[in-house]
């Protein structure tokens, strides 16, 4: 558990630079020219389907999720630490917050997340919060390459 004095917040689309500085620290890729372009990003932060949550330390942040929904299941999206604040606790505090939002102020009782077969420490943190690995195939089609 982590003793760091940690502030949970909502983001908005005026801290996007914050937001991407911290994807990019954490060696998220991203779509910045894309689906994470700023004016991209605040379309979707428009939409009434999409929550940001971050952590801060002293101002500063360290943590952040991207939560949207379809009325009927809830995603959990490009969660990302800090390097420097990992193995404290974070993701599952942002994971926790991701599952109240969904089950208590929407209603949602699915909630998912994608993972990327190489990242092992989400795949393990997804797995110790009871999410399972059901056997689907994700498919996609895109109208440009960085959509």
């Amino acid at each position: 558990m982590s003793l760091i004095p940690l502030i949970l917040c909502d983001l908005h689309a005026a801290e996007y630079d914050d937001i991407l500085a911290l994807w990019q620290r954490a060696g998220l890729p991203v779509r910045d020219e894309g689906r994470d372009a700023p004016a991209a990003f605040a379309r979707q932060m428009a939409s009434g389907l999409q929550r940001v949550i971050g952590l801060r330390v002293d101002g500063k942040l360290v943590a952040v999720a991207v939560l949207t929904h379809d009325g009927r299941k809830g995603w959990i999206n490009r969660l990302a630490v800090d390097p420097a604040y990992r193995r404290q606790g974070l993701a599952r505090r942002l994971v926790a917050e991701a599952e109240r939002w969904f089950a208590i102020d929407l209603g949602l009782e699915v909630w998912a997340a994608l993972i990327e077969r190489h990242n092992h420490a989400s795949l393990l943190l997804f797995e110790e919060s009871g999410y399972g690995q059901p056997d689907v195939a994700y498919v996609s089609k895109r109208m440009r390459h960085d959509a």
